[in-house]
């Protein structure tokens, strides 16, 4: 099993579901996609990373994620607000994943981007969560 797979999915089912998120951007523009969004405002899944943790069984894991918010402005409100809407969506303490305990999940950093053309705003989300694997 590769945790970050089914992580992502109860990440983008927990953005989808919170209306603090989809007031500002659409359900169906949160999705796992490469490059620029064809739509704005746009969450995009992007990047991911596991590593093994320590135990002897290898079952426990640290995975990193990056979220990609996309947005048409000459500024980085919007951005802003959609970060604090996905940090407001994540922070419930408890997560209900097939075959994983998530032991913790945050947001490590937040980046905001000017678009060198001046028209968009890009803005990076960096998650981690603790995993173990369960029977």
């Amino acid at each position: 099993m590769e945790p970050s797979l089914e992580l992502q999915k109860a990440i983008r089912s927990r953005l989808v579901a919170a209306s603090t998120v989809t007031s500002l951007v659409p359900a169906a523009s949160i999705v796992d996609r490469n490059g620029t969004p064809a739509t704005f405002p746009s969450i995009l899944i992007g990047e991911g990373q596991t590593t093994p943790g320590g135990d002897i069984s290898r079952r426990r894991h640290e995975a990193f994620f990056d979220l990609h918010i996309w947005a048409k402005e000459a500024g980085l409100a919007t951005s802003k607000q959609i970060a604090g809407a996905i940090r407001d969506a994540l922070a419930d303490s408890v997560w209900n994943i097939a075959g994983l305990h998530v032991a913790d999940l945050h947001v490590v950093s937040s980046r905001f981007m000017r678009d060198p053309g001046g028209t968009l705003s890009h803005a990076v989300i960096t998650l981690s969560a603790t995993v173990n694997e369960v029977a």
